[in-house]
């Protein structure tokens, strides 16, 4: 298995949308990104710590690639917002790629490139080296799932079967 980190506004339904992706093995909601030593939702709330709400991704490579996540990554959320997604404002619902290996860098900097044709306005995602991150708290985990609810991003457009 291999690892993502993806941050694309209120991680309820980014984590609902990786979920969905044949490959993805598992997922977990947490915070990264910040200069605070395990935060917690109501500290990442207020904007101080500097954290962004994320999904930590495992995957299997031999069923999808860094490259493909990426492309689905761009197609959740509006990666033209700066630090906003939906409803939610501040730098925690900043969209944002964190990246493993420096091979997932250059991957998601194509990726990147690739998706601001679909785009009027620039790409404003960070795309910067993963760092500590900690796990939220059990009632934000698979929340969608659980509730009905969370889903505060554009209409998701899964790729075509086999791209």
């Amino acid at each position: 298995m291999q690892q993502a980190v993806f941050a694309a506004g209120c991680f309820w339904g980014v984590q609902y949308y990786l979920n969905q992706i044949p490959g993805v093995t598992n997922t977990i909601v947490g915070y990264t990104g910040g200069h605070t030593e395990d935060p917690t939702y109501e500290e990442v709330c207020t904007h101080t710590t500097g954290h962004a709400e994320a999904v930590h991704v495992e995957f299997d490579p031999g069923v999808i690639n860094y490259e493909n996540l990426c492309r689905h990554f761009f197609r959740m959320h509006n990666p033209t917002q700066l630090n906003y997604q939906g409803p939610d404002y501040g730098d925690s619902y900043r969209t944002a790629i964190f990246y493993v290996t420096d091979e997932q860098k250059s991957i998601a900097e194509a990726a990147r490139d690739a998706a601001q044709a679909d785009w009027d306005d620039p790409i404003v995602t960070e795309i910067t080296k993963a760092g500590p991150f900690y796990n939220a708290e059990d009632y934000h985990q698979k929340f969608a799932e659980k509730t009905g609810r969370g889903m505060c991003h554009v209409p998701y457009q899964p790729l075509a079967e086999g791209k």
